[in-house]
């Protein structure tokens, strides 16, 4: 059996980390599916869909990490496509991903005791981000 839906987020861009963990076990548990895969997806091009211990000083220390990697404010080929200034959020999205799957047994999500279900939104402004979420069991 597959189900799908959508969450929708509003994020503040420039590496705004949402936790969804408790939204998606709930659509989990409103699936009446009790063992398989859920499907996380953030629609777009300049956000991505990870895991992480949620709490606020890994998540600083994320933005500052994703900062050197790709920082916000340096020169890139994008920026001259179409004159906008959300290069580094396409690098960073790109290297983190859009999407993850977490295996589920017996309704509940088989996430560690640190670990939630996150979308970072990197663009430059203010977004609402469609996340498709598929429940894929029996």
């Amino acid at each position: 059996m597959i189900k799908t839906a959508r969450i929708s987020v509003r994020s503040e861009g420039h590496t705004d980390v949402i936790d969804i963990t408790g939204k998606v076990s709930e659509m989990l548990s409103n699936s009446k599916i009790k063992n398989g895969s859920v499907l996380v997806f953030v629609s777009g091009s300049t956000a991505s869909v990870s895991t992480i211990e949620y709490e606020p000083n890994l998540v600083k220390d994320m933005k500052r990490i994703l900062e050197k990697i790709a920082p916000y404010g340096a020169d890139y080929e994008h920026h001259k496509t179409w004159g906008d200034d959300n290069g580094p959020a396409h690098v960073r999205a790109t290297m983190m991903s859009p999407s993850l799957t977490v295996p589920f047994e017996n309704g509940k999500l088989l996430l560690g005791t640190w670990q939630q279900i996150v979308v970072l939104d990197f663009d430059t402004r203010p977004r609402n981000r469609d996340v498709i979420v598929q429940i894929i069991g029996e």
